[in-house]
């Protein structure tokens, strides 16, 4: 039979969920009919640091006001690993946009309107939070996430640095920028008896099921999560947020159903962000190109309540081989809302640093950037191959590579490139497989599906391991209720799902299973016994205009060319990766998170006035592989795609620009306004 994962994908596939999110009839988070249901508006602190003395509501709003929650009469939760998801249990304010309160009534209108109207009797007090290079509240962390080392050496980088022909010191400033997915946060919480049930917006049922277990003192078992249909996260909903714990207060209180969704503007406070970071990078190389010492320093901050450390430099630890090699990281404790994880944390803004800085040792040795990275990476055969083939793709001429020389009326045009990497990683997860009669299956996992097309790709792996028609398999994720699953991030959960499908599919055909007719896989030994530090590899490829009139920046055309593994679904495969290049499009070129230091706030906190890309914006853009199947990672032979595409990319950009215009941009993103003063 015609494996499913090696062929075309085709409408049968598709039919797993394509009608029922075109018709509207998949059901998201806010979606679920309930019974008396009430609605909860945040109340949040104008304020970035100071304390809540008492709240207060005007009686003319309270006829359709249910009740008004705060720290002085909500009830009591239990401390969690995550201070902010203790809300209303103290006067302490600790960033702007903090709850502290919650009104709940019997209409949305209702619930905003009363909320406008609530008054808070605050004490005020100085509060800081800009990010320095020289702050002195800035400290080595004992670890960056995700439970690394903060601090790397090996060699001696100074004494290397001194003797190398050619250097390179420069200083990259990445700002903070938010993950904005499309679907806010929202959760629909209801108590039956003891029991809490959520429809929640998140990346990873059981995470977030243990969480309120937690904080509501249950065990994870008694709460139930459902997250069939989620619209997007982008790592912001990789675990629990105050949405779901203040409708689960709000429910308790009320006794009726309550529906918390985040208005855009509150998604810039509530559930977390792309940490700013300032990146020192040293470089020392021979006059050949090789390199002899690399020092990758990040400076970020973190919130006053969690620290949230994002691993900027880690990135270098790994891809280039370097006899003298130093990273580290400080961190600052601000008034800001907590940092989280968002697409390739740390990957993203570290490859910013190191492929700019390159880009800038190539210039200075009169060396073509890929044969750069090429002299540099012999031990990775597969990487050589991303940059050969994606530069024979993409038409790459890096034998002149002088900036300025290329012009098409007022427009300057230019190329850069850039490697790209991230972990290929695997975690712990169950599948249960269970044989319905005339050759269909039901397949169950208590996966997240963000909208990657995890149900089809699933279903696919599936039925190649049964050897029936995928139209067979019946999907079951989205609910807490199934076998367990591991979260929906780090580009590990096709890897890490499909491993548990393959071996539940496997044992049931083998008749290993003590059922004939149902068979359950735990991966978690085999993960345990994994070794090895490994990585998907990547090369991006960027073409620009930049207007001498307007400064405008255009992205004629942009590549991307990786090694991935089995690409199990070409389809959603592509536009995983061509969905992280355009995200690293506007990382280089569109998004920041806009700071007012006088009110502690981002003054650009809707997508009007955060800007991403747009269809307009996206010109000509490609990805490809080369499906060069890594068996020792998982049965599929599969790695991650949903984060290499932005990691690598915004350097791409910029590395174009200058080669388009002679300027460099070290602080991102690349505007007109630090262009037009350095055009001819």
């Amino acid at each position: 039979m015609t494996s499913m994962l090696t062929r075309a994908v085709g409408a049968p596939v598709a039919r797993l969920e394509g009608p029922a999110k075109v018709s509207g009839s998949a059901r998201y988070a806010a979606e679920y009919p309930q019974d008396h249901l009430a609605y909860g508006w945040i109340v949040p602190s104008p304020v970035a640091r100071g304390r809540l003395d008492a709240v207060l509501i005007d009686p003319a709003e309270e006829e359709d006001v249910l009740a008004v929650l705060w720290y002085g009469n909500a009830p009591h939760l239990e401390k969690s690993d995550d201070p902010e998801l203790t809300v209303l249990q103290s006067d302490e304010i600790r960033y702007r946009g903090q709850p502290l309160a919650l009104v709940i009534a019997t209409t949305l209108e209702a619930a905003r309107r009363s909320a406008q109207a609530v008054q808070l009797d605050i004490a005020g007090e100085e509060h800081d939070v800009e990010l320095r290079a020289d702050h002195p509240g800035l400290y080595t962390p004992s670890s960056v996430v995700p439970g690394l080392p903060a601090e790397s050496a090996d060699g001696d980088v100074e004494a290397a640095l001194a003797v190398a022909p050619v250097t390179v010191d420069a200083v990259y400033e990445t700002p903070a920028v938010h993950n904005n997915p499309m679907e806010p946060h929202a959760t629909i919480a209801r108590w039956d008896g003891q029991d809490l049930v959520l429809y929640d917006s998140n990346q990873h049922p059981h995470g977030v099921a243990a969480t309120l277990g937690t904080i509501f003192g249950l065990p994870a078992e008694r709460v139930h999560v459902v997250a069939e249909h989620i619209g997007g996260g982008f790592g912001s909903k990789g675990t629990a947020r105050p949405n779901a714990v203040l409708a689960a207060l709000g429910s308790w209180v009320t006794g009726r159903p309550v529906q918390v969704v985040l208005p855009r503007q509150a998604m810039f406070s509530l559930v977390g962000h792309r940490a700013p970071t300032v990146q020192r990078i040293r470089i020392g190389a021979t006059e050949d190109g090789v390199l002899t010492a690399i020092d990758h320093q990040t400076c970020t901050q973190s919130s006053r309540l969690l620290e949230f450390v994002e691993s900027a430099s880690v990135v270098t630890r790994d891809m280039y081989p370097v006899p003298n090699l130093r990273t580290g990281h400080q961190v600052v404790r601000l008034d800001v809302p907590t940092p989280r994880w968002m697409r390739a944390p740390g990957e993203a803004p570290g490859m910013v640093g190191l492929e700019c800085a390159l880009d800038e040792l190539a210039d200075q040795i009169g060396l073509d950037p890929v044969e750069l990275r090429i002299r540099n990476s012999s031990a990775n055969p597969r990487y050589v191959e991303c940059l050969r083939s994606g530069a024979e793709r993409f038409g790459w001429s890096g034998r002149d590579r002088r900036a300025g020389q290329r012009r098409d009326g007022e427009w300057l045009v230019g190329t850069g490139m850039a490697g790209a990497t991230y972990p290929a990683l695997v975690m712990p997860s169950t599948a249960r497989v269970r044989a319905l009669g005339d050759d269909e299956y039901e397949v169950a996992i208590a996966a997240a599906d963000l909208g990657t097309g995890a149900r089809t790709v699933l279903a696919q792996i599936a039925a190649d391991e049964l050897g029936v028609p995928v139209e067979r398999i019946h999907m079951l994720i989205g609910d807490s209720t199934l076998p367990q699953a591991s979260v929906a991030g780090g580009s590990s959960g096709t890897a890490s799902w499909g491993w548990a499908v393959t071996g539940a599919c496997r044992a049931l055909r083998s008749g290993t299973s003590p059922s004939p007719v149902e068979a359950t896989f735990d991966t978690t030994e085999s993960v345990q016994q994994q070794q090895g530090n490994k990585h998907a590899f990547g090369a991006h490829f960027a073409e620009v205009r930049v207007s001498t009139v307007t400064g405008e920046i255009r992205v004629s055309r942009l590549l991307g060319m990786y090694d991935a593994g089995r690409v199990l679904n070409p389809r959603t495969a592509r536009s995983q990766f061509i969905g992280g290049m355009i995200m690293g499009m506007g990382m280089a070129l569109h998004e920041e998170s806009v700071l007012d230091p006088a009110q502690g706030t981002w003054v650009n906190h809707d997508l009007a006035e955060y800007h991403i890309p747009t269809h307009a914006d996206v010109e000509q853009i490609d990805a490809a592989w080369l499906d060069t199947p890594d068996p020792d990672l998982n049965p599929m032979g599969s790695k991650g795609i949903g984060e290499i595409g932005i990691v690598g990319s915004p350097a791409a950009v910029l590395n174009a620009i200058w080669h388009a215009t002679t300027t460099r941009i070290r602080h991102l993103p690349a505007r007109l306004d630090k262009l037009l003063p350095t055009l001819p």
